[in-house]
């Protein structure tokens, strides 16, 4: 198989965010899927050593947050760091759905998800999720994609 065919595909960047009890945390994901019409299901890839995958397992919620283009910074401080040593929502702006599960105000929007099954993907395990509602907060803004962070180098391939 290969890599370099997938290489090419052009993904949009999302946060996933996620709350567990007190505990609260977010991950970079390009691999999130609508799955079914009207925006009714997604599927979201979520590495298996993630800590917000964790939080995910014991929750069953999840936001999915479609990142635009001026929040490219946040593949760093999302991305790149663990949730168990520190918060990651501590210093972006952040608010919380009814459920306590946080949402990034400076997203182009949010999809309120509950977490119906899940899969092994070989090194992600994929969640089919069930959309209570989406919530769209900036319209205006340009949705962040895979080849924009590739242009800035901040992802390989």
């Amino acid at each position: 198989m290969s890599s370099q065919l997938s290489k090419r595909k052009n993904y949009e960047i999302h946060a996933i965010s996620t709350v567990f009890e007190t505990h609260t945390n977010a991950n970079i994901a390009a691999w999130v899927m609508q799955s079914a019409m009207k925006s009714k299901y997604f599927v979201v890839a979520l590495y298996h050593p993630d800590y917000t995958l964790e939080l995910v397992r014991q929750s069953g919620i999840l936001n999915i947050n479609l990142l635009a283009m001026d929040q490219y910074r946040l593949v760093n401080s999302l991305g790149r760091k663990s949730g168990r040593e520190l918060n990651k929502l501590e210093k972006i702006p952040h608010g919380f759905d009814q459920r306590g599960c946080p949402y990034l105000k400076e997203s182009v929007g949010y999809f309120k998800c509950e977490v119906e099954r899940s899969v092994n993907g070989g090194d992600h395990e994929i969640m089919v999720c069930k959309v209570i509602s989406s919530h769209h907060l900036h319209p205006e803004k340009q949705v962040l994609t895979l080849d924009f962070l590739r242009g800035k180098r901040l992802v390989r391939g």
